[in-house]
């Protein structure tokens, strides 16, 4: 009997330590789900060597892209004195047109504003400072000034003209969600996780007052247009109108089982739009508060609403990736406009009440011909991890290839996208120019080479002939050969003028992963995931040598410019030089935390360059293997650095876009460094393709 007490007491105890456990967890994932944007979130490539891909229908193509977005750091001065960032991603936290109608601002991603114009869709200039992600976005009445607030908990006071800033606003504790200018410009508005709304002077920047109530983060605030009204929509599910003269509450409108993630006044004042988490809009008399009508259709969070400037159209964004247009006047739906493929934002109409802006995860800016549904035009870059940057030999252009299954070629002088090259159906694993430049080939997860004419982007031919993905493509100096190698564990020789096969190169046990040629042309070296280095011979495809001494797969290798050395970059977080003379190890190269995907010498072959799954790109002095300095701000991992061909620029391209580096001459000096968006741009491609957007980790 005591046996079996003991056991039974034993027993309840596991129990209870069990349920004591579950407990722990739920608050541990609850509060993951809480403040699951605030962990920025990130995705790992790793987890994705069997991925899931993404169907042809479930892309939304368009024409070649209008210019993305260039920002030049202002940081640091000396070796590495300037940072070019070619964005790669449209934010689409928040859209805002210009009272013209002839400039459309966007959240950018890595803390930017963008400024585009609706007549062509081109950049017309890019707003840069704030240190973390822009959550809103909003013009003056004037539109002399952009206001902008954002994740560092600051406002930012732009001028439009020029993008210059004219200052920041401090005060918040937190996250810093939605700015609102009044009718008559002189106040600004804005809400915060902080649970506050503060009212500030525009003219100097002061604080007006600070107004309190809501017991959860403000996501939105909103002037009625008189100016007399400040309402603001919170996590506590409620709205509330305050009195702008004094800061003192009119009342609390309740009714949103969910938080209530937009508010929006109707042009004359009566109405006022909210929309929720709940999946619903509510229509309220703003004279007394009472709910007029509730519209019901979105299946997702409904992230914004917005007025036509006439006030007989309400637009709604939602999580279901769909824009729902109203008719105000008895609350029947007019038309779902569909196209984006996740969660839609940000709405906003154009003064004239003809276009609509919508703002999307997706990455891009679509906007809407209002009149009959009809889609205008899409604003956006990359719309996938980068995978592979090349300069031309001129240094005047740079490849990027992604996984959105396209090529871009972008202006290095000014970071414009010069086009876009499609025609892969998987993921651009690497690209890489001719010697003479007029040549791009591209290695695909399609299996396949492309060759790209560079002074148009036609496609000269498709090369075909491995059976897995294509890993990496190198030419030869003399620009006669090209090699690719593969995933089906050999490398491939081509001849260019034809696009012949000459011979297949077999001995790797796993994905070659890298190759590369000698400066001479005539050793062609292959990085594999077998963990070893092969030495071929180019001339008739025998093995030289194998190099062994990685612990784990080699991801990346290089010869220096007077082909002494090769450097290869290794799951093993090592570099390791080698002697190619003799196949002996020079050196080890250690600092990374993570995978190395890529080493470059410059063209002096006096600096090494590693780019890590660390997020970091580390510069190593080639004479003694000393590290120089690290170059940090990366979110992402960094696939690819190359130097530009006169060694004035390092390039660094990963999952959250082409950070182009400007190299000073002279001494090394202090390196600037960047601050991307934390969160991670391409936000939505680990999901599969029918995932539901609305079980999805909140995001703030």
């Amino acid at each position: 009997m005591q046996g079996r007490k003991g056991s039974r007491q034993w027993m309840v105890w596991l129990g209870w330590m069990v349920v004591a456990y579950g407990l722990i967890l739920a608050l541990a994932m609850g509060q993951r789900f809480e403040d699951g944007a605030r962990a920025k979130r990130r995705l790992d490539e790793r987890t994705l060597r069997h991925r899931f891909p993404i169907s042809p229908s479930q892309r939304f193509s368009s024409s070649p892209s209008p210019l993305l977005p260039t920002s030049r750091s202002r940081q640091g001065n000396g070796w590495m004195k300037d940072l070019i960032w070619f964005r790669v991603s449209i934010s689409g936290d928040s859209v805002a047109f210009s009272p013209d109608g002839q400039l459309l601002a966007t959240t950018g991603g890595f803390g930017t504003i963008l400024i585009y114009r609706v007549s062509d869709g081109s950049l017309i200039r890019t707003f840069e400072g704030h240190t973390d992600s822009v959550n809103s976005v909003s013009f003056s009445p004037d539109g002399q000034i952009l206001a902008s607030g954002s994740d560092d908990k600051t406002i930012k006071l732009w001028r439009v003209s020029d993008g210059s800033l004219i200052r920041t606003l401090e005060g918040h504790r937190d996250w810093v969600r939605s700015v609102s200018f009044s009718p008559d410009g002189q106040i600004l508005a804005s809400g915060s996780g902080d649970k506050t709304i503060k009212l500030w002077r525009v003219s100097d920047g002061s604080l007006i007052r600070t107004l309190e109530g809501h017991t959860n983060w403000v996501r939105s605030v909103s002037f009625s247009p008189d100016g007399q009204i400040l309402a603001s929509g919170s996590r506590d599910n409620t709205i509330k109108l305050w009195r702008v003269s004094d800061g003192s509450p009119i009342r609390t409108l309740e009714g949103h089982r969910d938080w209530v993630r937009s508010v929006s006044f109707s042009p004359d004042g009566q109405i006022l739009a909210s929309g929720s988490d709940d999946k619903t809009i509510k229509l309220w008399r703003v004279s007394d508060g009472s709910l007029i009508r509730t519209l019901e259709g979105h299946t997702g969070w409904v992230w914004s609403v917005s007025f036509s400037p006439d006030g007989q159209i309400l637009a709604s964004g939602s999580g279901n990736k769909t824009i729902k247009l109203w008719r105000v006047s008895d609350g029947s739906l007019i038309r779902t406009l569909m196209g984006h493929t996740f969660g839609v934002l940000s709405v906003s109409f154009s003064p004239d009440g003809q276009i609509l802006a919508s703002g999307s995860r997706d990455d891009t800016i679509k906007l809407w011909r209002v009149s009959d549904g009809s889609l205008i035009g899409i604003l956006k870059g990359h719309t996938g991890w980068v995978f592979s940057v090349s300069f031309s030999p001129d240094g005047k252009i740079l490849a990027s290839g992604s996984r959105d299954n396209t090529i871009k070629l972008w202006r290095v002088s000014d970071g414009s996208l010069i086009r876009t090259l499609t025609g892969h159906r998987d993921w651009v694993r690497s690209v890489s120019f001719s010697p003479d430049g007029q040549i791009l080939a591209s290695g695909s997860d399609d299996k396949t080479i492309k060759l790209w004419r560079v002074s148009d982007g036609s496609l000269i031919r498709t090369l075909e002939g491995h059976t897995n993905w294509v890993r990496s493509v190198s030419f030869s100096p003399d620009g006669q050969i090209l090699a690719s190698g593969s995933g089906d564990k050999t490398i491939k020789l081509w001849r260019v003028s034809d696009g012949s096969l000459i011979r297949t190169l077999e001995g790797h046990t796993g994905w070659v992963w890298s190759v590369s040629f000698s400066p001479d042309g005539q050793i062609l070296a292959s990085g594999s995931g077998d963990t070893t280095i092969k030495l071929w011979r180019v001339s008739d495809g025998s093995l030289i040598r194998t190099l062994m001494g990685h612990t784990f797969g080699v991801l990346s290798v290089s010869f220096s410019p007077d082909g002494q050395i090769l450097a290869s970059g290794s799951d093993d977080k090592t570099i390791k030089l080698w002697r190619v003379s003799d196949g002996s190890l020079i050196g080890i190269l250690k600092g990374h935390t993570g995978w190395v995907f890529s080493v470059s010498f410059s063209p002096d072959g006096q600096i090494l360059a590693s780019g890590s799954d660390d997020k970091t790109i580390k510069l190593w002095r080639v004479s003694d293997g000393s590290l120089i300095r690290t170059l940090t701000g990366h979110a992402s991992d960094v696939e690819s650095v190359p130097f530009s061909p006169d060694g004035r620029f390092l390039a660094s391209g990963g999952g959250d876009g082409i950070a182009l580096w400007r190299v000073g001459v002279g001494r090394i000096g202090q390196s600037s460094t960047f601050h991307p968006d934390l969160t991670f741009p391409f936000r939505e491609c680990y999901r599969l393709p029918d995932a539901d957007l609305h079980a999805e980790i909140r995001r703030p």
